[in-house]
């Protein structure tokens, strides 16, 4: 079986399975990104059969863990982009500032460093106290990694850099302990955050949002599962608030389109009209 191709009657049998024993649903993700990371677990694990893999994902929970935390991206940073977190700092927080109280959604958290650096905006700009910050994701895993709030000491310089050319007022290391090769944030942080599983394909909205982001997601999504996930935030969203999304996603063809204004030149946009 070495170098064994998985055929795409082979890929839709295994979603089929998942979506039957486990509930997810990976169907509408982008085919060929997905069928390159399943193909990579397999050689990885070098099942002998196609057969063997498939028995393996029906009957072994923790392996079908491994599999989620595999093929789900989780690929983040702290204060990624910092262009855009300096417009969320100079241009969207001044109008949340507005509000008597501030609901954030992180959709697709991955391991919690957007989180953390909302917090850290939110903290500068004296909002936190206000504010609640919810991180999700499909993968239970990071989302317990994004729980504990600490990450490796070695990426903290490049942290540290995104964090002042976004505009960082202070010195980043307050913001954490290192101990050893380990960086622990400050519970000041953490004590306004909540995170849990969700499934942007199948669960239902559980809030309303003033400002709701999803970045670097929906580029894995095929296009009728961008439309479903871009209603789903539409209805999260309150009158007004905003929807970020990563340097290569754009609303600019989705069915709700008309119903949003592009903040600046990121990647954000501004509710200006009801949901229907």
């Amino acid at each position: 079986m070495e170098g064994y191709q998985l055929q795409k009657e082979e890929m839709q049998q295994l979603l089929n399975d998942i979506h039957t024993k486990y509930g997810y649903d990976f169907t509408e993700y982008s085919k060929a990104s997905l069928q390159r990371r399943v193909q990579r677990l397999f050689a990885l694990d070098r099942f002998p059969s196609f057969a063997e893999f498939r028995y393996r994902l029906q009957n072994d929970g923790p392996y079908f863990r491994r599999f989620v935390e595999e093929i789900t991206v989780n690929v983040t940073e702290m204060l990624r982009d910092p262009s855009f977190y300096r417009t969320l700092r100079l241009t969207i927080l001044p109008v949340l500032a507005t509000y008597p109280f501030i609901r954030i959604w992180h959709a697709g958290c991955s391991t919690g460093e957007e989180v953390y650096s909302m917090a850290i905006l939110l903290k500068e700009a004296g909002l936190l106290h206000k504010s609640l910050l919810y991180g999700t994701d499909i993968n239970p895993q990071v989302i317990e990694k994004a729980r504990k709030g600490i990450f490796p000491v070695s990426q903290m310089q490049k942290y540290s850099e995104n964090y002042i050319q976004a505009g960082g007022m202070k010195d980043f290391s307050s913001y954490y302990t290192a101990n050893y090769h380990l960086a622990k944030f400050d519970s000041s942080l953490t004590g306004k955050m909540i995170f849990s599983t969700h499934n942007l394909v199948s669960d239902f909205s559980f809030n309303e949002f003033q400002l709701i982001l999803c970045r670097n997601v929906l580029i894995y999504f095929e296009r009728e599962l961008q439309t479903k996930v871009f209603k789903l935030f539409d209805y999260s969203l309150e009158n007004f608030g905003y929807l970020a999304l990563g340097s290569k996603e754009s609303l600019r063809f989705s069915p709700i389109a008309n119903r949003y204004r592009q903040v600046g030149r990121e990647k954000i946009w501004r509710k200006i009209h009801e949901s229907e």
